[in-house]
């Protein structure tokens, strides 16, 4: 990543250095040939130039990603910001102002820069995390966004969660805020009690289009925590997409105009969080509440997957959130069909080693499959769990692990992928299968026995479990000879 320094009289040298630190290629360029020397003399590349020309700065600089703009007076600054765009107009600007900036020179240089920071009172560490990746990909982002002519329609995955719900409304809030019109937009179901409490207590606006909707109002498309049209998601293959924001690691090439994959965090809301801050993008107290809940609900309360930037997310979404509201989201009153369906997967279970496979047969609400997989999931004994029902047409199949080296979602889709799709998480994830594909000509109770057989099998096969044996230790014993699974 190239960045750039025009003029350093404003910052200090701990700035410097440490965005030197933080940087595969870093130049600073100053009118003054004595600073510039005593730089080179301490290890950081710095040349004297006309910082408001241009010609000269393109020449020396070359290709730049970033720019902190931060010459000594306020109308030195604005020439130079000036000079910065012109030079670079899809870099990262960040202008550092001093207390002796007026609101004339304040507005001037605003309308020019990405960002603005008042000196001399930030800190070095934060002033070079501004104008670091999370800066230049806010302002590509941004580039992205502008660049629609129309309607962005922006989809979250089939069935969404509250990570996948909250990160299409946050995208949604700062396309609108770029003067882009978006709709928020998903395919499936909103099942859970709790993911619909989020969406009917904070009043949010999503678009349920049906399977074969005609979706030719929309001149784009983005994707939030998913990465493929058509793949967990009812959008034609061939679908051209602009933006594709997600934390979980493809499968295959990703195409999108602007693509933002990061699995070492452990929720999407954390990355549209970071582009709200990064574009000076007011949340406000519903989006805030949903991106804070989505942070925690797939981070399991900060226990899986978590890194220090979705605390460091959440700390600055609980700040406008509305937490009361949000315990209301969290115990909503569980309906008498969840009741019967995790007393079935109770009654039909069946434990081979640490793994517990249950058919709960018929159902009307598959969501009912996911809570009755977290439930068991609690029974002594127990560190996998997969819970499956039908409907007319579809098997639904929800599994979950704890304590385990087991990458769940890969163990799905080695066992279910071939006769219908799969996926998830390392611990929690999900299936769907043809009826069709397992007990096509059976019905009634030979219908179920099928089912119940042939998928507990592949499940059971795929981790390579056999009695006495637990499914963690053969899940890791077969990685240990080379399978592929990472």
């Amino acid at each position: 990543m190239n960045r750039l320094v025009l003029g350093s009289e404003a910052v200090g040298r701990a700035f410097l250095d440490r965005l030197a630190d933080r940087s595969r290629s870093l130049l600073v360029l100053v009118e003054d040939a004595d600073r510039a020397e005593s730089l080179r003399e301490s290890g950081i590349d710095a040349r004297r130039v006309d910082i408001t020309a241009v010609g000269d700065v393109r020449t020396v600089a070359g290709e730049v990603d970033s720019i902190v703009a931060a010459p000594a007076g306020a109308e030195r600054l604005r020439q130079v910001v000036d000079t910065a765009r012109s030079a670079y107009p899809r870099a990262f600007v960040m202008a550092c102002l001093d207390e002796h900036t007026t609101d004339g020179d304040h507005e001037a240089i605003a309308a020019k820069a990405d960002r603005l920071v008042a000196l001399p009172t930030a800190a070095a560490r934060p002033l070079s995390d501004q104008v670091g990746e999370g800066g230049i990909r806010a302002r590509k982002l941004s580039h992205t966004l502008k660049n629609i002519d129309g309607t962005l329609a922006v989809f979250a995955h089939n069935n969404p969660d509250p990570d996948a719900i909250a990160a299409a409304v946050g995208l949604r809030r700062i396309a609108t805020a770029l003067g882009v019109d978006a709709v928020a937009c998903y395919y499936g179901d909103i099942n859970h009690q709790e993911n619909r409490a989020l969406v009917n207590l904070f009043e949010y606006d999503l678009r349920n289009p049906s399977e074969n909707a005609d979706l030719s109002e929309f001149d784009a498309f983005a994707l939030v925590d998913h990465s493929g049209p058509g793949i967990n998601n009812d959008l034609p293959e061939d679908t051209p997409i602009e933006v594709v924001i997600d934390h979980h690691s493809p499968r295959g090439p990703v195409q999108a105009s602007f693509v933002d994959l990061r699995s070492d965090v452990g929720a999407t809301c954390t990355l549209i969080e970071n582009y709200l801050v990064g574009l000076g993008v007011d949340p406000g107290e519903a989006l805030a509440s949903g991106l804070l809940y989505g942070i925690r609900t797939d981070t399991q309360e900060f226990s899986r997957g978590v890194s220090v930037a979705d605390f460091e997310a959440a700390a600055r979404l609980i700040e406008t959130a509305d937490v009361e509201s949000l315990r209301r989201v969290e115990s909503p009153s569980m309906t008498a069909d969840t009741i019967e369906t995790i007393g079935r997967a109770i009654s039909n279970r069946s434990v081979s080693s640490d793994v517990l496979t249950t058919c709960v047969g018929e159902i009307a609400d598959r969501d009912t499959l996911a809570q009755a997989a977290d439930r068991l999931l609690d029974m002594e004994g127990v560190c996998i769990t997969l819970v499956f029902g039908y409907t007319g047409e579809t098997v639904f199949v929800s599994a979950r692990a704890r304590g385990t080296e087991i990458d769940l979602g890969e163990v799905l889709r080695d066992a279910f992928a071939q006769i219908g799709s799969a996926g998830g998480h390392a611990d929690m994830a999900g299936a769907q299968i043809p009826v069709g594909m397992l007990a096509e000509e059976a019905t009634g109770e030979e219908r179920d026995e099928i089912i119940a057989e042939v998928v507990s099998e592949r499940f059971l096969e795929a981790l390579g479990v056999t009695p006495g044996r637990t499914a963690a230790f053969v899940y890791s014993e077969l990685a240990g000879l080379g399978d592929g699974r990472e």
